[in-house]
């Protein structure tokens, strides 16, 4: 009985000094001193508080809201990580948030002293990502393009981040010096055979993490925007169910590759397998739900940096 007696008696120091912590806001050498005990006990006192349950903290934020919608998504579609950043409700288009995140995650993997593969998608979302990247310097590491580097006019591709990163990073840096989209399949095949393609192709297979954006179809698609794609083309993919494209692999609303022949004129390196590494998707904005959905539904990708508004489509009933 007297041991039952000296249990509660503990407890109710323990909630005492829980409550002195952690909703008066006191330090431990204030509960110490409230308490007449030393700072050790009071500490021990706080810990004991919240083993027992005594403490139940509620974090008031709005960014409490978006790790809810994190740990909710990770547990829905099975993804290795999820970060959910505030919408901006005075655009649609705006990356503000997904390109800090973004380039925050690039960069732990850059700083990473082992060497790694890092492989590269293109778009808007992250360039703007990789526009945020501190001067590192790695030359333990190497970074591949999976996308082609050339437009279909024969310029130099803007949304292609692999130069980009090349500015900043003291790296080796693995162009692909072909366009998103080849005229036949016969033309990949023979591009992709080429020496100097070749062990690029071989070195995006194996990238331990992999950064791509996801775009739309539709009038606003950047593969019709950018001129890779006519709006023929773009009307006769949408009648046959596509729903997005990551590095122009063209996908259904399940994330399967459209059977379509303008995927098999795709030049560039197929996603590595999402068993072996991390593949993060990029993306924001109500024209880019259904595609973001159909990504992480078909398994395209693994690891997921979006908004709230997303985060939110994500999670309704079909």
């Amino acid at each position: 009985m007297a041991r039952k007696s000296g249990n509660i008696a503990r407890l109710d120091e323990a909630a005492r000094a829980g409550w002195l912590y952690y909703v008066a806001g006191r330090t431990q050498d204030e509960i110490a001193a409230a308490m007449g005990i030393s700072r050790q006990s009071a500490q021990r006192l706080v810990s004991l508080a919240m083993s027992e349950r005594l403490i139940k903290v509620r974090l008031d934020h709005p960014i409490a809201e978006c790790l809810a919608l994190s740990t909710a998504l990770q547990e829905t579609y099975g993804l290795r990580q999820v970060v959910v950043v505030p919408s901006d409700p005075s655009s649609d288009s705006s990356v503000a948030g997904i390109a800090e995140e973004g380039a925050a995650e690039i960069e732990r993997w850059l700083k990473r002293s082992e060497p790694t593969v890092l492989a590269m998608g293109t778009g808007r979302t992250l360039r703007a990502a990789v526009e945020q990247l501190p001067a590192l310097e790695c030359p333990q590491h190497r970074i591949v393009s999976l996308t082609g580097n050339i437009s279909p006019d024969g310029s130099a591709a803007y949304y292609n981040v692999i130069f980009l990163m090349a500015d900043a990073i003291n790296a080796r840096h693995f162009p692909m010096p072909l366009p998103v989209l080849v005229s036949t399949p016969e033309e990949r095949s023979l591009f992709h055979a080429q020496p100097l393609v070749k062990p690029t192709l071989e070195l995006g297979a194996k990238a331990d993490a992999t950064f791509v954006g996801i775009g739309e179809l539709g009038d606003h698609a950047p593969l019709l925007v950018d001129g890779f794609l006519n709006a023929d083309e773009m009307a006769e993919l949408l009648a046959a169910g596509a729903a997005g494209e990551i590095c122009g692999w063209i996908f259904d609303d399940n994330g399967e590759l459209l059977d379509h022949p303008i995927n098999a004129r795709v030049a560039s390196i197929p996603l590595p397998a999402r068993e072996d590494t991390f593949v993060y998707g990029l993306a924001r904005g109500k024209r880019k739900h259904r595609a973001i959905r159909a990504a992480v539904r078909g398994g395209k990708i693994n690891a997921l940096i979006t908004d709230e508004d997303a985060a939110r489509y994500l999670l309704k009933p079909d």
